[in-house]
């Protein structure tokens, strides 16, 4: 990964291969637009049949333009698009934006074509971004590129957007214009034949003017890379991303309890374990993009309020709390400072109403005392612009005290903001995060304490259990292998389990009636019989199980009737019964790109009926297994409930580490299923596996 993208974002020329004279046209726009934004460099339109566009001279080619060239776009029909990257790396481009579209996406004769020009451009050191794109913007007053055909004119600020659709760039980018708010850097890659995602937020992590960065995103071509690189990011300034399928219908049809239940969620978890912060709000995701770019990350998630207006500052705290911040009371002290300071009809307390007549000594006064409460680690704002109030002095002590202060303030700004014009530019050139609504400044405000979470939080360790038996797991998946086979046998799924010191009920596997019984002695009764055929999933469904057999009549009568409803030639599985304990699923998916994603939550039917299951990326560090088992809805059950005890959440969570160790060293495992495992006492343990390769 190279992600020096200098020549890209800081071009001291750029030139238009395929410029038009026609009003309408990309090659037409984007030279407009480069013109508008006041782009600090010389501009050279591309087109041997005129000799003018917009008043620029045109060049019949890039290789008649005089000096050099650090950036070319290239608006041609695709089958021009190889020689012309060619004749950008015989001019010494190092960057080029290919907006045309009609290459991979359309078929083998596309691709050919993307092959022909990523060659060529290797070849010379030409990045390539595209085709099928947007292109950039740099809005740094030393650059001003704006080499895109996109219509909103950032102002220079600190947020950096990347999007996979230009499309949803576009709204991101506007949204934050309408909001007032500047950004640094846009790029939009399209079909991303070669620079990617992970490299744009890699360069926007080493930039030291972005303070946030946005990202749009629904696949990416290397996803273990980008966690890596992502990861060292977001452990600098925070990342947020949204994505788009997370209900794709098309969840694959799937044979395991895993693969029905993880359907198109692995995105949302690389964001997860990139530390990023994931959306699925594209307008909450800019506003927290505001608080993150202009407010320093809080300590904790205890909030003190200052309103001028009752109604608002209880559906913050509403709001705030449902978020789980936490809304602490001020100290004696401050309450004491505070009713010296304070207009007779203030409420000191937190929240601190200062009421409607409050002006610029009474807000000093608030946020100074908010500010050295040491139980605030935030400071959350209603503010209305009363008539009959120095608004703008008001507003220059709220932009004080953040300049002054190491707290986070999030404002929910209640005016007319063509009236209050004076008003709203100070808080916003204060850099105020400032908000319409006030659960819209709640949420922001937890976005700031979920990137602290993540800044704070411990990564953990994935161990290494040393006392596996890999060589056995080889020889079976090997033999499955051989004979094509993707569904494993009892005895193998069980086999391997033990091999890799999976805790499993007492077993064993039979062919005939007579050698059920003698098992079942050997095991010790009650036992439980099970069907053990590859072409049968859920054996319960079909008559395929029958439990607490307490003598071999009960086998003998059982057996029988499963080859009577199921037919004969198959083999038993015979298990030691256990009585039913907390039932807990376990689960691992093979997902492209990522290596397994682990599934835990309830199992048996809880499983099918509550869907109640939390999914990781392998490799699962211990504290993401624990992360796991708490953050099930039924988490509160399985730690215990009116005088239950509780599961042992430490063997869980090696259970889990194990499975994901298994995986990873056998990527082979397509999909795996422990369902149920009983958690009884201090134990667990598995009573139902599958394994599909």
């Amino acid at each position: 990964m190279n992600d020096n993208l200098d020549h890209l974002f800081k071009p001291r020329a750029v030139a238009l291969i395929g410029a038009s004279a026609k009003e309408l046209s990309i090659g037409n726009v984007i030279i407009k637009n480069l013109l508008h934004y006041k782009f600090t460099g010389p501009v050279y339109p591309v087109n041997p049949k005129v000799d003018e566009i917009r008043g620029l001279k045109a060049y019949a080619s890039v290789l008649d333009i005089p000096g050099p060239v650090d950036l070319a776009h290239i608006v041609i029909p695709p089958p021009f698009v190889p020689d012309a990257v060619e004749e950008c790396g015989k001019k010494g481009i190092k960057a080029v934006i290919i907006n045309t579209a009609g290459f991979k996406e359309m078929g083998p004769e596309g691709q050919a074509l993307e092959d022909d020009f990523l060659a060529r451009a290797k070849k010379y050191g030409i990045r390539i971004v595209g085709p099928n794109c947007q292109g950039i913007i740099n809005s740094d007053p030393a650059i001003n590129a704006y080499c895109n055909f996109t219509f909103t004119y950032p102002q220079p600020g600190y947020i950096s957007v990347v999007a996979q659709s230009g499309g949803v760039g576009a709204v991101l980018m506007q949204a934050f214009y309408d909001m007032g708010v500047g950004q640094r850097m846009y790029a939009s890659n399209g079909n991303g034949s070669d620079v990617s995602i992970t490299e744009f937020i890699s360069y926007y992590g080493k930039d030291e003017g972005t303070r946030a960065i946005v990202l749009y995103a629904e696949s990416l071509e290397n996803p273990l890379e980008f966690i890596e690189v992502v990861r060292k990011v977001t452990a600098r300034k925070p990342v947020l991303a949204i994505t788009a399928g997370r209900t794709d219908k098309g969840a694959e049809a799937s044979r395991s309890h895993i693969g029905g239940l993880a359907g198109s969620i692995s995105m949302d978890l690389i964001f997860r374990k990139a530390g990023i912060l994931a959306f699925t709000n594209q307008e909450e995701l800019c506003h927290a993009a505001v608080a993150l770019s202009s407010q320093p990350v809080p300590k904790g998630n205890r909030v003190g309020i200052i309103t001028n207006t009752g109604g608002p500052s209880v559906i913050a705290i509403d709001e705030l709390v449902s978020c789980g911040l936490v809304i602490p009371p001020l100290s004696a002290k401050a309450a004491e400072t505070l009713k010296g300071s304070m207009l007779e009809s203030a409420s000191i307390r937190n929240p601190l109403d200062v009421v409607a007549t409050a002006g610029p000594a009474h807000f000093k006064s608030a946020l100074e005392v908010m500010m050295n409460e040491d139980q605030f680690d935030s400071i959350y704002l209603n503010f209305v612009t009363p008539p009959f109030v120095d608004c703008e002095n008001v507003a220059r002590e709220i932009a004080a005290a953040a300049k002054a202060g190491n707290k986070p303030i999030v404002c929910n700004y209640m005016t007319d903001k063509e009236k209050w014009a004076g008003t709203s530019k100070i808080l916003n050139e204060g850099g105020i995060p400032c908000f319409d609504f006030a659960e819209t400044a709640a949420r922001a405000m937890y976005s700031l304490v979920r990137y602290n979470k993540i800044l704070s939080s411990e990564k953990g360790t994935v161990r290494i259990f040393n006392d596996v038996s890999r060589g056995n797991v080889a020889r079976i998946l090997d033999n499955a292998k051989h004979m094509n086979r993707e569904v494993l046998t009892a005895n193998e799924v069980y086999s391997i389990l033990e091999a890799y010191k999976i805790p499993v009920t007492p077993w064993k596997v039979a062919s005939d009636v007579k050698e059920v019984v003698y098992n079942a002695t050997q095991i010790g009764y009650p036992v439980v019989v099970k069907v053990d055929s590859e072409t049968i999933i859920h054996k319960s469904d079909v008559g395929g199980v029958a439990v607490n057999l307490k003598n071999s009549g009960e086998i003998q009568a059982a057996v029988e009737k499963m080859k009577t409803a199921l037919g004969g030639g198959m083999k038993f599985l015979v298990q030691k019964f256990l009585k039913p304990g907390r039932e807990l699923i376990i689960g691992a998916k093979a997902s492209e790109g990522t290596g397994h994603i682990l599934m835990f939550g309830l199992g048996g039917i809880f499983v099918e009926v509550l869907k109640d299951v939390a999914f990781a990326i392998s490799p699962v560090s211990d504290t993401e297994a624990m992360e796991m088992i708490s953050s099930i809805k039924a988490s509160a059950l399985i730690d215990g409930f009116r005088g239950e005890k509780g599961i042992n959440r430490e063997k869980a969570t090696e259970v889990i580490q194990r499975v994901s160790m298994l995986c990873a060293d056998f990527p082979a495992i397509r999909e795996l299923d422990l369902n149920p495992l009983f958690a009884i006492d201090d134990a667990i343990c598995a009573v139902d596996a599958r394994i599909i390769l």
